[in-house]
């Protein structure tokens, strides 16, 4: 039994067994065609997470830690903004909705990279990586496609996480702007956000050079607390101050269709940290209490999606039709609480931006390390430089938060965070056994219809927005 460093409980298992009895004292290498979610990372002599060696591992908390600021990000201030595009009461179903689909896909992703581990004797894989072992493992006709397939995440990961530390970056510049306008009583308008965001390029290169995941857990903290401050301010300005729009709350509860593919699109943007999981797993010391009922993504994703409505449901009931990108841009400039929420808002976006781009960076030097060898420090340095420099630079020529959070939310999180997780459990349980009455097939059939829709649906709306802001 592992035990983890949280309270001496045992970590849970990712699933239960998936060799019958008989099977199994037979052979453990005669593979079955039952579905019944089992321990596939504890059968045979190989167990990947003990063969797993870390210099420093990260615990249960810290990577609770990391998920929780992951997953609460910059997104979470756009929700009333999702809202606006469906109802308050819409919005608290869709959310729930999108929150299961995007934890369940994530939840398969790690189950399968368990199950991977086993059949390639790996002890631990990226994302793209357990692409490629799929389809490796897969039918015969499909395993010419392995490489290509790994490549096509590779490249999606790395753009889709790079946008969204462009985004991150004009964010907190947005953010630190509206206290400056109001110290220097000029209008916003008139004040050059560019200015900001190029200020910004070195304190975000020291960020980029953290190279540890441990390292960046007590930076996740401090960003959940600014975070939690910033959200609490938030909350009191919008219960506290006596000023819900209930008068029109008959227009605000349910929207035309023709308006829900732009909250998918935001809600997945904000809700999405498919691409931090693997890093995340393969980072910890026990990676089984990533998975299981009451397991770390279950727990964190519980409180995100919490959270996630609340806002979502009073910043629109406060603002109605006026609210903004962020929620924050909503709050008065002249009360000092609201310019502590803009702070605050700044440094935990600040702080997250470590993480996030720590996807981008991991990506990155895979690619290139075997190439410098003689003197690896220093290139991996000079690489996060550069990196975030073209980071930086990317969010002085296109400066805007909404239209940008959809794009890539609709675009890139659909086919990662949705399509990819589905078509790789697919293709992982090939030759296991889909279950009952082809169950997996099914559900994940579900799962690809959901992702087309957003990406369809929800990339031309956000395209067609971008059109007309510019």
């Amino acid at each position: 039994m592992v035990y983890d460093s949280n309270g001496g409980l045992p970590a849970p298992h990712e699933m239960e067994k998936f060799l019958g009895k008989e099977e199994e004292e037979k052979s453990r290498e005669k593979i079955v065609s039952t579905y019944n979610m089992t321990k596939d990372a504890e059968i045979g002599e190989f167990d990947p997470f003990k063969e797993r060696k870390l210099e420093n591992p990260t615990s249960n908390n810290d990577t609770l830690t990391h998920l929780l600021k992951a997953s609460l990000g910059t997104g979470i201030l756009a929700m009333p903004l999702a809202f606006k595009c469906v109802g308050l009461v819409s919005g608290v179903f869709f959310t729930i909705l999108v929150a299961v689909v995007c934890t369940h896909c994530s939840y398969i992703l790690i189950k399968c990279a368990h199950v991977l581990y086993n059949k390639t004797k790996k002890t631990a894989m990226t994302f793209p990586e357990v692409g490629e072992a799929a389809l490796e493992n897969g039918p015969q006709s499909l395993r010419r496609f392995a490489n290509s397939f790994r490549i096509f995440i590779l490249v999606s990961l790395f753009l889709t996480y790079f946008g969204t530390c462009s985004v991150y970056t004009v964010m907190i510049s947005k953010h630190i702007l509206k206290v400056v306008a109001y110290y220097m009583d000029t209008p916003e308008k008139d004040i050059e956000i560019r200015i900001f965001i190029i200020i910004l390029l070195i304190p975000l290169i020291l960020m980029a050079w953290i190279r540890n995941l441990k390292y960046l857990a007590p930076v996740s903290m401090i960003a959940n607390i600014f975070m939690g401050t910033g959200l609490g301010i938030t909350f009191y300005y919008l219960v506290g101050t006596g000023e819900l729009d209930v008068d029109n709350i008959k227009n605000m509860l349910v929207k035309p269709p023709a308006q829900w593919p732009d909250f998918f699109s935001l809600s997945i943007f904000a809700m999405e940290a498919i691409g931090v999981m693997m890093p995340l797993e393969n980072a910890m010391k026990t990676p089984q209490a990533m998975l299981g009922f009451c397991g770390v993504l279950n727990k964190g994703m519980s409180g995100v999606t919490f959270v996630y409505i609340l806002l979502g449901f009073l910043g629109y009931l406060r603002f109605g039709e006026n609210v903004q990108d962020s929620i924050t841009l909503n709050l008065q400039d002249s009360d000092i609480p609201a310019q502590i929420v803009n702070i605050s808002i700044a440094i935990a976006v600040y702080c997250t931006f470590g993480l996030q781009f720590f996807v981008c960076i991991e990506i990155m030097w895979n690619s290139i390390k075997d190439k410098f060898t003689k003197r690896p420090d220093l290139a991996d340095y000079i690489m996060r430089t550069i990196m975030v420099t073209v980071c930086v630079l990317l969010a002085v020529a296109v400066p805007q938060i909404g239209p940008f959070m959809g794009v890539i939310g609709a675009f890139c999180f659909s086919l990662l965070g949705l399509i990819a997780p589905a078509f790789i459990e697919v293709i992982t349980y090939w030759d296991i056994g889909f279950g009952p009455c082809k169950f997996l097939i099914w559900k994940n059939v579900l799962v690809f219809l959901f992702g087309m829709f957003a990406l369809v649906f929800g990339t031309k709306d956000a395209v067609i927005n971008i059109i007309n802001q510019y």
